[in-house]
């Protein structure tokens, strides 16, 4: 288990702190469509942290090429029809360049600063010199005005119960998903970023801001600084 990272839940979870049997069961929601919009046809994509695959599966049906990454072989035990890697994302280093490489789910908010420099240089480092990073971030008010708690169309609750200072800039955040036959918790570390924080964040690894593709600002394309 991951520093600060812990779940609760049946079946197996993950060193982040994720259930396995949870994200098989959350729906894919609009990202799938959010990537398409954003990148070219058939694009080969570098998934990092794709879990059990619930946009994996999505992006595949769309006819694009999925390399799926991710550290819980549990995770990538439900993914079918891409190529899967089991490794860190900070450690995964491919001989391999990619039109597109996605790194969703907040990734980039790791309360760790070294984790993070690793997660975008591991992003830099396998985007094609004319492809595209496509990055999710925290909604602005990610940390505050809680507890909150949204009902899923599907018929689960999602709250964020909380979000604690336990070092500088970094908040342990506490989040409960419930079911009808299931509750699952999850506790994480994850430090805010405003726009400026996070987009110096890019350019010391090389990337930089190409464009936001929600109107919120929490899914980011950004190139390589060499790209024109």
């Amino acid at each position: 288990m991951r520093e600060g990272h812990q779940g609760t839940g049946p079946g197996a979870i993950t060193p982040d702190g994720c259930a396995v049997e949870l994200y098989s069961r959350l729906p894919a929601g609009p990202e799938p469509d959010i990537v398409a919009a954003a990148v070219p046809e058939g694009a080969r994509i570098l998934e990092l942290g794709s879990g059990v695959g619930r946009m994996t599966h999505p992006l595949l049906e769309r006819g694009f090429s999925v390399t799926a990454v991710d550290e819980s072989a549990e995770m990538l035990e439900h993914v079918r029809g891409a190529r899967t890697i089991c490794v860190p994302i900070e450690h995964l280093d491919l001989d391999e360049r990619f039109d597109v490489v996605m790194m969703a789910s907040f990734l980039v908010h790791t309360g760790d600063v070294e984790v993070r420099r690793g997660l975008l240089s591991t992003c830099a480092r396998h985007v094609a010199d004319d492809g595209c990073v496509l990055i999710q971030r925290e909604g602005a008010d990610y940390h505050t005005n809680l507890p909150r708690e949204r009902v899923d169309p599907s018929g689960f609750t999602v709250r964020i119960l909380s979000a604690d200072p336990v070092a500088e800039g970094v908040n342990s955040v506490r989040a409960e998903y419930e079911f009808p036959d299931a509750v699952w918790t999850q506790t994480f570390l994850a430090r805010p970023l405003t726009k400026e924080q996070f987009e110096q964040a890019l350019a010391e690894a090389g990337l930089r801001v190409d464009r936001y593709l929600t109107d919120d600002g929490t899914w980011v394309r950004a190139i390589p600084m060499s790209q024109a």
